[in-house]
Formats: structure tokens, sequence, C-alpha cells
């Protein structure tokens, strides 16, 4: 994960020397109480199961912009604090730009880069950031290791709350590969992680500890298993192992251990995308976290009338030989209920109140008035709502995925969906399907275009 910036980043002065003030100014700061910026911050990475991605350098809010809107992504890796990190001097990473992330739906993952195990030949970086203290005490506990955990997560508090990130939200603590086989290098590195959890803990955050597969992360697995009341292991896991396979499993630990939803996999190293004309060196990830994507019980819709149909068909009054659905019928009267355009009962009966309704609402939305209910008239109603154009992707849950849900169905010709609001694998197939239908950018994200499209039926 620790790679270097670019050669412009590596080779400014001012920027090293503003990195240095920073880190110092990091390393004096209490763990206080965050400032006044953080109000309406949510804890972050929450509740989530989908992408993400980490970089050196915390990115523009131009680029930030550009790969929320199209690329799969909803979480990113930011080096906030540590001594050892590449990326010293983090010009964009403000408290603004915390909270116009988390507002947009961002997941952020707060990374701090310390004192590394003191076999691992690439640190000390600068000369003067320190590695972890190897000395084994007469109790054999590794205490100068422990007092460095401990300093370190204070640093990291710190510095969270300087950017607004809330208690209650996860703070990695990023420990490079070293040699496993050299004991005390391995037990102070454990003891620094135990300290880390600790103090995270008793200031109220969340410990997590990304490391590769085999070494720190099998390390803890290990203790986990073989010396479970020895250290305070960390709360969620972030695996380095980069098979190309996005899930959070690897065959260096146990399946068993921080399940469920305690595990990332950085599961792509140093590479570069594009999305949105906008290209970053990144490491992918696969989150899954809290709880995993979960979406809040929806609000019954007029005291218990059925909205969620996995296909929903064209409405035309009855004749002799043919009789609306009366479920999809009330959901109809109900839906247009809802949106101030009818007033009748939501009885079934596409009756002449309901036809007019349905006339007012065509007309109003650029429609062909007419008796019929067509899947188009469908499109527009179901995805309409309050917040008109928000963006969701894999990894999304709410009200937002379920309207899109509602009309990806109406928008096909065949049963797909079931309504969930968790914006998951088949949601994404079935908007990419659409939008390559439709001739829109092909994402699997539903942004601008994409909501206009579905609002104007567009099939």
């Amino acid at each position: 994960m620790s790679r270097p910036a670019s050669r412009t980043t590596r080779t400014t002065i001012a920027g090293l020397v503003a990195g240095l003030l920073v880190a110092l100014g990091t390393a004096l700061a209490p763990a206080a109480a965050a400032p006044a910026r953080a109000e309406g911050n949510v804890v972050t990475p929450g509740d989530f199961t989908g992408y993400g991605f980490d970089q050196c350098l915390a990115p523009t809010q131009k680029a930030m912009t550009a790969w929320l809107k199209h690329s799969p992504f909803l979480a990113i890796g930011i080096y906030i604090s540590g001594d050892s990190r590449a990326c010293r001097s983090q010009p964009n990473l403000t408290p603004d730009w915390v909270s116009t992330q988390l507002a947009r739906g961002w997941r952020l993952l707060p990374i701090t880069l310390g004192p590394q195990a003191s076999c691992q030949p690439r640190f000390p970086r600068y000369g003067n950031d320190e590695t972890i203290k190897p000395k084994r005490g007469k109790n054999g506990l590794y205490n100068p290791a422990r007092k460095q955990g401990t300093a370190e997560a204070t640093k990291a508090v710190a510095a969270a709350q300087a950017l607004g990130i809330v208690p209650g939200s996860t703070l990695w603590y990023d420990l490079e590969g070293f040699n496993m086989g050299n004991t005390d290098c391995r037990e102070s590195a454990l003891a620094f992680l135990s300290a880390w959890t600790d103090r995270l803990h008793a200031l109220k955050y969340v410990s997590g500890v990304y490391s590769s597969a085999g070494s720190g992360i099998a390390m803890l697995d290990n203790a986990r298993v073989n010396r479970p009341t020895a250290f305070s292991l960390p709360d969620q896991i972030w695996i380095a192992r980069w098979d190309g396979r996005a899930n959070t499993s690897t065959s260096y630990i146990r399946e068993d251990g921080w399940r469920p939803h305690a595990r990332i996999k950085q599961y792509q190293g140093g590479h570069d995308e594009t999305w949105g004309k906008v290209r970053i060196n990144i490491d992918r990830n696969f989150l899954d976290v809290g709880r995993g994507s979960v979406a809040p019980a929806e609000a019954p819709h007029c005291k218990g009338v059925l909205v969620n149909y996995t296909t929903y068909a064209g409405l035309r009054p009855a004749t002799e030989t043919r009789t609306p659905d009366p479920g999809q019928v009330a959901a109809l009267q109900c839906l247009l209920k809802e949106h101030g355009v009818y007033a009748g009962k939501t009885n079934g009966a596409y009756n002449e109140a309901t036809v007019a309704a349905a006339n007012a609402w065509q007309q109003a939305n650029g429609f062909e008035v007419s008796s019929t209910w067509s899947k188009r008239n469908w499109m527009s109603l179901l995805v309409d709502g309050a917040e008109p154009d928000p963006v969701v992707k894999f990894g999304s849950a709410g009200d937002a995925v379920r309207r899109l849900q509602r009309a990806l169905n109406a928008a096909s010709n065949k049963s797909q969906l079931v309504v969930t609001g968790v914006f998951s694998g088949p949601t994404t197939a079935a908007l990419k399907a659409w939008q390559d239908k439709v001739d829109l950018e092909v994402s699997g994200v539903a942004a601008g275009e994409s909501w206009k499209g579905l609002r104007t039926g567009l099939r």
C-alpha cells in the first residue's frame, strides 16, 4: 500500500518541509474533541459491502467528483498520519474535503503509517522516523513497543479529529510486510498493535490493521487462535493479497476470523485507472464491514399497499375479456396519491378517477396523454423521488436504490430484480444492460444521465 508519491511530490522541498511540520504538530497534539466542522459527519466506513481504492495522495475534489459519478468505487483510503508515510504532505486533505466526501456517500478509510517492524528492510524511510522497538523487557512484554503503539494511536486520533472524522469510525494502522521468522520483530509488532487497539478503544474509535496476508495478517490470525487472551486484536483487518479476486478471503488465514463483516481485501496493487477522464494510480479493494450494506426498512405505502414488483405491466381500462391486475392498479393509485395527483381510493380499480390522475402525470412529465398506462409511464413514476439525482452504485443502500430497482423492472420486458434497497450484483447487471440498450455510458453507476433517462422512460 505504501507507494511513493509522484516525482514532483518527492522532489518538492517545500512540500517535504510542510509535511514535517504537520507531522510534528500532530505528534504534539492531544486527542481533543472533534472540531465544529465535524458536526453532521457520519461514522466511516460504517455498514458497507462494496469496492474501494487507496492512493498515496488524497485526490482533488474534481477527481473525487468524477470518480463518484463514473467509477465502481465508493470507498477511499486516505493517509492522515504517521511519520513513515510516503505522502507526508496532503494538500487536498482538509476538514471540508472530508465532510464533502462523507456527505456525498464516500466511505473513508483513514490510514496511519508510523513505526514499522524492526526487521522491515525499507524502514526507516527518511532516517528520522522510528521503527518499532524490539527490546524485550524483563517481563517479556515489549513495553517500549507498547508505548509506541499507544502514542501512535493518540496521534492518529488527533489527526482524525482535526479532519472531522468522528468517534466510532475505524482508524487503520498500515504495517508493511516483514520477516515473520524474526521472533523479537514479530512479537514487538504484535505488542505495538495491541497497544494501538487499546488506545483507540479508550478514545472511542474502532481499531483496524492493514498488512500483507502472509505476515502481519497471518500474525494476527495466529495470535487470535493460539493466544486469544495475550493481545488486544483489531476490530477489523485489511488484507493485502493481490490475487485479483474481489472478495475478503485468502488462504493465508483461517476463514472464521473477523467474520461477519470485519474484513477488507486489497486484491490488486498499484496501477492506473481512468474514470470520468481522470486518471489515478490506485490499489483496488473490496470491503465487507459493519453490518455490510443494509437498507433501512421501507416506510409503508398507503397503509400497506404493495408497490414493489419484479415486473410492471401496462394498464388499460377493463374489457369484457380482460381486467387490469388489481394489485398493480392499487400500486399506481398509491404512488400517484403520494405524488399529490390522485385523491381517490386505492381499491385496485382502473376507473375514470385513476385514468384522470394518470393523465395528469403523463401531461406533467411530457408523455402522450392516453387511457393506457405504459411501461415508460411506470418508469417515470417509480423513479421519481425527493432526491432526484443521487449517485448510487454497488454498495449503496436505501430508498434511492429501491426507486432504481423498481424503474429497472419497469424498463424490462421480463421479471428481474427483487426490490431490496441494496445495490448488489444483480442491480449492477440490470443497470448496465439498460444503459447499454439505451446508449448511455455502461458504468453500472446511476448518476445524472441515467436518472434522466429513467425519468423520461427511455427503453
